[in-house]
């Protein structure tokens, strides 16, 4: 998820952004310093976040129950799904972890105001599924890892009601009941007005056997390529998000502190990054500089460069798992 500096009552049951200060209900969300590096240092569980200006958070949702004021992922919540995922494994012994044989079918549906606000340009959609078949395929870094995940554009469905664009997660029940697509191997984004401190959420692929037509990502319209919204308009809230979909925490998850984001080669990171700062390193006693150009940072998009091997390992495990379309 990301979240501006805005403050609201909002509440979501999917991973995605948020605002500071205030955590959506179901959702994980993280505060962020100023992008200048002159923020306040905090520890890795933020108990009491602040929001200087023009600060951004990108977010996951832990499912199920209350989330911290901080809105991040507790360090349980993460362990819980972890040993979700273990459990789940060890009963597909027999097959071979690896993405996705076939692209991933991808399912977009632009809600729009009658005024024309929101209104998304299929030129627009299609910029977004090249942003994530670069990104997911290391193709904006040469040290980003080829994860094997490809997208396809499968859908476009246009629908026009200010109620759902204004107040996506008011209506959140009635727009998926009427507009999901596909099994647990459909990625289904939705796009409309998240309001000035979201920029998008996610589901996680454990969450689906119990709460399938919650599964899917949602993005602030104005974030895919070609939007307006400053230094997140190149369409990375959706590589981020659907790193959510397939699995991933964030670089910060648990800070400084093992197991962190429970990915070998993401070296540890205390907090997450906000702009651009390249050469931090907020667990000095730990292996690494922060992942800061990593896609799963908060940091802007034209700092996001790529995803490691150990993620993409992580995201093949979660597809194997949960989102294969054979019969498990």
């Amino acid at each position: 998820m990301i979240g501006r500096n805005a403050r609201g009552t909002t509440a979501a049951l999917w991973t995605g952004l948020v605002m500071c200060g205030l955590a959506l209900t179901g959702t994980v969300a993280s505060t962020l310093p100023d992008p200048t590096g002159s923020g306040p240092e905090r520890t890795a569980v933020v108990t009491e976040p602040e929001c200087p200006p023009g600060t951004v958070a990108r977010l996951a949702d832990p499912g199920a129950g209350a989330v911290p004021d901080s809105g991040e992922l507790t360090p349980e919540q993460a362990a819980r799904y972890h040993g979700e995922l273990r459990a789940a494994l060890r009963s597909l012994r027999s097959h071979e972890i690896a993405p996705p044989a076939n692209t991933v079918p991808v399912v977009v549906h632009v809600i729009s105001a009658t005024d024309g606000r929101g209104h998304v340009s299929d030129a627009r959609v299609d910029a977004q599924i090249d942003v994530l078949n670069t990104a997911y395929s290391g193709g904006y870094d040469e040290v980003g890892a080829d994860t094997g995940f490809r997208f396809t554009l499968a859908e476009v469905t246009r629908t026009e009601d200010d109620a759902w664009f204004s107040d996506f997660s008011g209506h959140r029940d009635a727009i998926r009941a009427r507009l999901r697509r596909g099994g647990p191997e459909t990625l289904n984004i939705y796009t409309a007005d998240l309001g000035s401190g979201l920029l998008g959420y996610s589901s996680f692929p454990q969450d689906y056997a119990t709460a399938p037509e919650r599964d899917g990502v949602v993005i602030a319209h104005d974030t895919l390529p070609g939007g307006d919204r400053e230094r997140f308009d190149l369409g990375h809230t959706g590589t981020h998000e659907v790193g959510h979909w397939l699995g991933l925490f964030h670089t910060f998850q648990n800070g400084c502190l093992t197991p962190g984001d429970y990915v070998h080669d993401t070296p540890y990171e205390r907090e997450a990054a906000a702009g651009c700062p390249k050469g931090r390193d907020s667990c000095p006693h730990r292996r690494g500089l922060d992942p800061v150009t990593n896609f799963m940072d908060y940091s802007d998009d034209d700092c996001m460069t790529h995803f490691t091997q150990g993620q993409a390992r992580r995201m093949a495990e979660h597809w194997t798992a949960f989102r294969s379309p054979r019969d498990l």
